[in-house]
């Protein structure tokens, strides 16, 4: 057949197929349950969230306990320690002796996670040290003036 006119009733070409095209709808029906799969199984190998579960108030400084290591970052500015914690906490606030004079301690939110600062009238210095107990992450930090 040299073109697409009639020849006998017939056309060189076939006719369009009335019936409704599937395999678009198939494809897109299996990426969506695909997308859901996978989100599910996201949701359920997603790892427990970082929270601070208690504060304890000892004679030269505190211990933080968490649920799992944080990711942790301190600083020393003015004499005053600063240390922001990659986690979920309520805010609270208190207070601790150190050498007689008093620090005062306070937890707040923020966008990177949860502030613990210490602030004395005088000039504080000090480390610390996380380490894993009794299936939690412990944080002692050690004060002087």
């Amino acid at each position: 057949m040299h073109g697409s006119e009639y020849k006998d009733g017939q056309h060189s070409t076939p006719e369009d197929d009335p019936r409704p095209k599937l395999w678009p709808r198939v494809l897109g029906s299996l990426a969506i349950v695909g997308v859901m799969v996978g989100m599910m199984i996201g949701r359920l190998t997603m790892p427990e969230p970082t929270e601070l579960q208690q504060i304890e108030v000892q004679p030269q400084g505190l211990v933080v306990w968490f649920n799992h290591e944080p990711k942790l970052h301190g600083e020393w500015v003015d004499g005053t320690l600063g240390l922001l914690f990659a986690a979920k906490a309520q805010p609270q606030n208190g207070q601790l002796k150190v050498n007689g004079r008093d620090v005062n301690w306070r937890v707040s939110r923020t966008d990177a996670g949860v502030m613990l600062t210490l602030v004395a009238a005088r000039a504080l210095k000090g480390d610390w040290a996380g380490a894993p107990q009794d299936g939690r992450w412990r944080l002692q930090v050690n004060l002087q003036e």
